[in-house]
């Protein structure tokens, strides 16, 4: 079993460099671009809506509202987007005995995921340091909150990448379901801050309930959040597992070239 998963890995990680080296090259700084690149997001938008919000909403500091809400956004966003068709732009390598479609999605879920975690550590430190926002009151929650949502993003990643092997018309709309789903991931507002009787929307989606549960580590009792770790647990459980059993049984759709 020990060696089965280090043999595993090994693959995750040969398939994560050569990703690398594929999308950004061997030249200059080459793979820092995958910090580099979710960096230029979250700092952009953090600064922006710095500079043309008031510096509270509800008693909190923007920045701190954005780089909570902003940062796990960008990690959902670019896993779905790297996902999309990830089997048949990468088919040339399930010609080798080792590499599975499981595979191929994990490192380019890990890659998105391991970059935007570095980012947004880089702008929450140095916006804390620059004195926009807070140290959290509770870094427990934080790194559970983290922890779902990692969870959730590569169970999420692992159905989108088989339904867009399935759908000519999924791969196409992707981009704009992210967009028009914004208001459900609860990024730019509480789930307190809406009126009560559409709360229950942002309570079952497991994006949101993670995003709060990082902002109630951020800001403690300054904030009333809605989550429940149960619901995580079980929603990302269950998504996992149908992701996994797609892509147990996608290999025969997948366009290899």
């Amino acid at each position: 079993m020990r060696q089965a998963f280090a043999t595993q890995w090994r693959v995750i990680y040969a398939l994560m460099m050569r990703e690398i080296h594929t999308r950004y090259g061997r030249e200059n700084i080459g793979f820092l671009w995958v910090i580099g690149e979710p960096i230029l997001f979250c700092a952009g938008v953090a600064i922006v809506w710095t500079a043309i919000r008031p510096s509270h909403e509800h008693g909190l500091q923007m920045t701190a509202m954005i780089v909570t809400g902003y940062v796990p956004l960008t990690m959902w966003r670019h896993v779905v987007m790297r996902s999309v068709k990830a089997y048949e732009v990468n088919s040339s390598l399930l010609f080798h005995q080792l590499v599975t479609p499981f595979d191929i999605n994990v490192a380019r879920s890990t890659l998105e995921i391991f970059g935007t975690i570095l980012a947004g550590a880089l702008v929450f430190f140095g916006s804390e340091i620059l004195g926009y926002m807070p140290a959290p009151q509770n870094w427990w929650l934080v790194y559970v909150g983290v922890f779902f949502l990692v969870y959730f993003c590569y169970g999420f990643a692992l159905i989108v990448a088989a339904l867009s092997e399935l759908s000519e018309l999924l791969e196409k709309a992707v981009g704009i379901l992210t967009y028009v789903s914004l208001p459900l991931t609860g990024a730019f507002a509480m789930t307190e801050w809406i009126p009560a009787r559409y709360q229950f929307i942002l309570e079952y989606s497991p994006l949101a309930n993670c995003i709060e549960m990082i902002r109630s580590g951020e800001f403690g009792i300054a904030v009333v959040p809605h989550y429940s770790i149960l619901f995580l647990l079980a929603s990302c459980t269950l998504q996992f597992l149908v992701g996994l059993y797609m892509t147990q049984r996608i290999r025969p759709h997948i366009k290899i070239s």
